[in-house]
């Protein structure tokens, strides 16, 4: 999935995130709001992640979302 459809879809992917990323809260996807680079932020910050791994982790979670 692009992240232009990620955008559109938010309120459906942000429930995904969530069964991946346990520790994102409710206030941290709605930071997110669809925004890549926040996201990777938030999984630096939250899971101790660098960031090419917070990256990484990112683009292979929206290329497994179904379109």
């Amino acid at each position: 999935m692009t992240w232009d459809q990620i955008k559109l879809n938010w309120s459906a992917v942000s429930d995904k995130i969530k069964l991946t990323w346990g520790k994102l809260s409710e206030d941290d996807l709605a930071t997110i709001a669809g925004q890549r680079d926040q996201f990777v932020r938030l999984l630096q910050d939250r899971y101790g992640y660098d960031k090419a791994i917070a990256a990484s982790a990112v683009n292979d979670f929206a290329e497994r979302l179904d379109p």
